[in-house]
């Protein structure tokens, strides 16, 4: 198998950190370490196997960045994870080595026809110096429902989950301590083929990187404001805005810069004549409001084929419904409604939720003409968050960093 994989400065000597699984123990020269894969037969044909995962240490450690000045998605860490794949012979051999450059040639099918999709994830370092997920099972599962749709190759998601925790034990001394400061996960799926042409392809690449970031909020809540684009849409029904695509975030660029121009931060998505919203920014819509019934209720956009699933977005449902507090909803609710709700005293908070920022509460959306504020905690007029909106970003933090136990917090042993 012609390899389309070229990784650049990176294996110098090399031989010394070699290392390569065959079952469930990672034997290296300099020892064995336990590497948490299931079977003990290393397969290399077609199916996606943990157990055949082979490691190639870099020999240049980089130094790490003090945690203080850590900007999300600037810095990464001294591995990668990565997989090649061809129709012919299936999947090759998950290999950890050192991060670098990749070499794809011009007519690569992901340069022309955006075939691609990718997830993100976070490792956490609870008080105790463990290392944690957070739902790891849901974002394979989401990435194998966005793999799908562009007919590239599928995967065992527990499978993937092995080789990424040994990528994160590999790169513990990335993960930074601190609540709030965490190693954000990127894995992603390219189709390689050498062809012009929109056809099924025939070869790919899955691989994985790692970043180091920061707290999103590092001087607390900082709520944002709205515009809501009348004329640009994110998603259609029969499209792809369910699935994690490359292509939905860079149509979203220009309609960014313009509400920019407007003076506001983020975009609210909506569709159709009577502006159902859609999501805010690259986040899911919360709402919370006394509804015209007069009941409080928390109102999410359903999953109807135009919503991305959020882990955050299906973790606070979860969360919001075990308090049996108030109603909670996943329905269709329009910019209409919004305001009709604004004018007469009954909107409450609003907030996006996602991985990369947990919540960010809204203070104000800009809808034909007309700016409708979101009045946070009343209790506290300089507050940037709201009651509900605050102690969800809490419950969630406390689950991610191993405060409270919790089946969605995976370690990394």
């Amino acid at each position: 198998m012609t390899s389309l994989l070229r990784l650049t400065g990176l294996l110098g000597g090399g031989r010394a950190g070699a290392m390569s699984l065959c079952g469930r123990h990672l034997r290296t020269l300099h020892g064995t370490s336990r590497l948490a894969a299931a079977g003990s037969k290393v397969n290399m044909g077609s199916e996606f196997r943990a157990a055949a995962l082979q490691k190639t240490l870099t020999t240049t450690p980089k130094a790490l960045v003090p945690k203080e000045k850590l900007a999300f998605g600037h810095t990464f860490s001294d591995h990668m994870l990565t997989a090649e794949w061809t129709a012919k012979d299936g999947w090759g051999t998950p290999q950890i080595r050192a991060y670098g450059p990749l070499s794809l040639d011009p007519s690569c099918s992901v340069f022309h026809y955006a075939f691609e999709c990718f997830e993100g994830l976070k490792a956490y370092r609870d008080a105790q110096g463990q290392v944690r997920l957070f739902r790891p099972d849901k974002n394979m599962e989401r990435m194998n429902h966005s793999v799908e749709r562009l007919y590239l190759p599928q995967f065992d998601g527990a499978q993937v989950i092995e080789c990424i925790k040994e990528l994160v034990r590999t790169d513990q001394r990335w993960v930074p301590e601190g609540r709030g400061y965490s190693l954000y996960i990127r894995p992603t799926m390219i189709a390689t083929e050498n062809t012009l042409g929109v056809h099924r392809a025939n070869s790919a690449l899955l691989y994985v990187i790692t970043s180091p970031c920061g707290p999103y909020f590092p001087t607390g809540f900082k709520a944002v404001s709205l515009y809501c684009d009348e004329t640009n849409v994110r998603a259609w029904p029969g499209g792809v805005g369910n699935r994690k695509m490359g292509a939905n975030y860079a149509g979203s660029v220009g309609p960014q810069v313009e509400a920019e121009k407007r003076g506001y931060q983020q975009v609210l998505w909506t569709i159709g004549e009577d502006h159902e919203l859609m999501e805010v920014g690259t986040m899911n819509l919360f709402i919370l409001w006394r509804n015209e019934g007069g009941e409080l209720e928390l109102v999410t956009p359903p999953l109807d084929g135009t919503i991305l699933p959020g882990v955050t977005r299906d973790s606070v449902l979860e969360l919001v419904r075990g308090w049996g507090e108030f109603k909670v909803s996943e329905r269709k609710i329009n910019m209409k409604q919004i305001a009709r709700a604004s004018d007469e005293g009954r909107l409450l908070e609003i907030f996006g939720a996602g991985t990369a920022c947990v919540v960010t509460p809204v203070n104000r959306i800009h809808f034909k003409g007309k700016d409708y504020k979101v009045p946070l905690d009343p209790a506290d007029p300089g507050s940037q968050a709201g009651p509900v909106t605050g102690r969800i970003y809490q419950a969630l933090m406390d689950i991610q960093y191993g405060v409270v136990p919790s089946k969605w917090s995976v370690l990394v042993d």
